[in-house]
């Protein structure tokens, strides 16, 4: 039965296309890993190259048939709004993750998100779920107050932080961002990979 992690923020522009490619490249090294893109602008179905373990889901998969299919786990990458279809997607996930950059108006908007996780996690008692800090800009130093908001929303914020680097960026023109020369960027996506892993008991 596979493991589903969905990655999910309804703000465009918090780089969660970046990550889900960068994570299901890192992820596949070790696992089977299958990828589904229900975003309608098809960003990662457009630049992912299926290896052996690597694989995309046709965009039309009933997502009640997800588990069934044979993979260790299965990323889906989830459109930049309010979708409604996000309520489904928490129902059959194992772990949701949500970016965010680092300043208020960000971080105030993902309630929405959270609120419909909490609500899953009523129904899927398996559900678990954590805040990752997206794109954080090299000067920015995050206030007692945005950390406060953060903890306020009562899911965990993964200790792994995602700078805003180029490498990222270029990431997806080289095949991932180990294929970079970037070792800061990726020290920082094995640690958030590793992170992730633990949470899900994999």
């Amino acid at each position: 039965m596979s493991q589903i992690f969905s990655i999910a923020h309804q703000k465009g522009g918090v780089g969660k296309s970046t990550l889900t490619y960068n994570l299901s490249l890192l992820f596949s090294e070790d696992l089977h890993i299958g990828l589904l893109d229900t975003d309608l602008q098809g960003s990662i179905s457009n630049i992912i190259e299926e290896g052996e373990n690597l694989s995309l889901i046709p965009a039309e998969t009933d997502l009640q048939e997800l588990k069934k299919l044979d993979f260790d786990m299965i990323l889906i990458d989830t459109p930049p709004y309010l979708s409604q279809k996000l309520p489904e997607l928490f129902a059959i996930s194992d772990f949701v993750l949500v970016p965010t950059k680092a300043g208020f108006f960000d971080i105030m908007a993902i309630r929405s998100t959270i609120q419909l996780i909490k609500e899953a996690q009523i129904l899927n008692p398996r559900l678990t779920a954590g805040v990752v800090l997206n794109m954080v800009k090299r000067s920015s130093n995050l206030s007692n107050d945005i950390k406060t908001i953060l903890e306020g929303y009562g899911l965990p914020i993964l200790n792994a932080k995602i700078s805003d680097r180029v490498s990222y960026s270029r990431s997806l023109l080289l095949g991932g961002v180990l294929k970079t020369k970037d070792k800061k960027a990726k020290t920082e996506m094995l640690q958030l990979a590793d992170e992730i892993l633990n949470l899900m008991g994999i």
